[in-house]
Parts: structure tokens; sequence; C-alpha cells
């Protein structure tokens, strides 16, 4: 899964903000550089980039989440006390985990993506200073310095209850945010992803973006390394979430950037697609693996 998580984000190296000083120099794909190069970008770097960010600068950091029209459409969601669902040991979603790329024509309910959405980025509490303003934030996941880069997309083909559609899902408010009902909206996914059947097949696909300047704010120069680290992160506890379900879940990072941004309205500058992963009831056991795993 880190191989996938590093091959995806490596364009936002190309993405990142330049000084004005730099507003000339070409940018060059991650294929042209060499392969040195591209390492690189693992080992972060040997100078003390740590008065070398807007934040040491005092300038003020990015809201936690995207904003939207006053008047949009929103869902509200199952709270976090009020779940019933994902009562199985730790032990057994971890020794159970698996790929699953066959899914059932079940769908989850509202409930169920309540749960998934707040386990892979639900806010446990938000800290607000004098004036109200947000000083810290932390949710169901780690973040170097509680940044939270990303934004989740919800595709929704089966959620009893929630029109088939893309929506995103605003982790203050605990609630999705429909930004328009599509029946098709899974065929689109899979088109955007070179035809990958499973994806065709799921009730959700989970579709994660990063806001980059969320943690470039902070950590300037290594900032592309913590977003990638952290993405797994986030896929990880939805492994382990859907597990806790006995449905199935898997990750791609087979998709062509520039349709799938274009599929999600992102400008694949200042937010793109990072990650995704298509989760659905599964119609067999849980524990039998059926395809091939990873």
């Amino acid at each position: 899964m880190w191989a996938c998580v590093l091959a995806g984000f490596l364009p936002a190296v190309a993405a990142e903000k330049r000084s004005p000083n730099d507003a000339a120099a070409p940018i060059r794909g991650v294929d042209a550089l060499p392969r040195e190069q591209r390492r690189a970008f693992l080992r972060g770097t040997s100078a003390d980039w740590r008065n070398d960010t807007d934040a040491a600068r005092a300038l003020a950091p990015p809201p936690i989440q995207k904003a939207y029209p006053a008047d949009a459409k929103r869902v509200d969601l199952v709270a976090p006390e009020r779940f019933t669902v994902g009562d199985v040991s730790a032990r057994e979603v971890i020794g159970n985990r698996r790929s699953r790329r066959e899914f059932s024509a079940a769908s989850f309910s509202l409930e169920e993506l309540s749960y998934l959405l707040w386990a892979t980025q639900g806010i446990a509490r938000i800290d607000r200073d004098g004036a109200g303003q947000v000083t810290a934030h932390y949710r169901t996941v780690p973040s170097g310095g509680a940044r939270h880069p990303f934004e989740s997309y919800v595709a929704v083909s089966r959620v009893t209850g929630l029109a088939p559609g893309l929506y995103r899902y605003l982790p203050v408010e605990h609630q999705l945010l429909l930004l328009r009902e599509d029946a098709d909206i899974h065929d689109r996914v899979m088109a955007a992803c070179y035809g990958q059947t499973f994806i065709g097949q799921a009730a959700v696909t989970f579709i994660w973006s990063a806001v980059p300047y969320r943690t470039e704010w902070k950590y300037g120069v290594i900032a592309q390394k913590l977003i990638a680290i952290e993405a797994g992160h986030v896929c990880q506890n939805l492994y382990l979430a859907v597990e806790s379900l006995r449905a199935g879940v898997c990750s791609s990072m087979g998709y062509s950037q520039a349709r799938l941004d274009a599929l999600l309205g992102l400008d694949g500058t200042e937010e793109f697609v990072v990650y995704l992963a298509s989760a659905g009831k599964c119609g067999e056991a849980p524990d039998s693996g059926g395809t091939p795993e990873k």
C-alpha cells in the first residue's frame, strides 16, 4: 500500500507553491526526474526546515475544511455516541484484514456509512482560543501537527436513505454535503479508474483529496512526505472499520489524475485526488480471501 501512496502522491511535489523568484521555472513531471531525485522525497531534508514555514512567519493557518454554500443540501449522519455497529475486537479485525474485490448487491446502512466516515476523518475534539478561532483539532487518525490535509468525497451507489451521487464529508458538522445526485456515479468513477470492475460494483467509493497547504503551512519542505504517510493512516483505518462490519474494501491507485480531479471538480493544483478505496457488502465469508490479496 505504501508504494501506491508514494506513486500517487509524488505529483504533489510539482504542485507545491513556488516563490515569485521561481515563477518562470518549468515544472517537470515525476517521470522526468532521475530515480535518485525521486528517492529524495522519502528522505526528507537534511536542512533545518523549522523556521522556513508560514507558521513560523506568523501567517494565519488555512481553514480545517473547505467552505460550502449556506443553502447547500446537507445530510445528518448518525452521531458516534449512537453507533451500534463495529463492535469487534481489534485483534480480530487486524487478523482478518484483506483487500476484497467482490461485492454483493446489498446496501450499507446510513449508520454504517457514518461509522466509516467517522473512523477515517471524524473529529474527536476542537480547541478554540478566546476569540473562537480554531487552534487545534484532533481526529480519529494521526496527522503531523494535527494539520489533517485531506478532504473526503464519497461516491454513493447503495446506501439506505441516500440518493446515489457524489458527496463530501463535513467532519466539523459530521454531515454529508450533497454535490450532485447521479445514478451512474460509480460507472463514472470506474471509467476514471481504467475500468476496474470492482469499483463499479461497490456500494461506496471513498476518494481522498489533499489540500497540501494545510500541511505546508507548518512543515514547509517536508510536508509532502507527511501527507503521503498520512494517506496510509486514513486508508488503514477504513480497512479496519470495514472489516469490523464484516464487509469488504479494496484501495486503488489505478486512476487517471486528470479525469478523477475533473469528476470531483478539483483544480488539480491546490487540491487533487491522492487515494481511493471502494467498499461493499461481501457475498462470502469475510475470512475466505476470495480474490488476490494485498
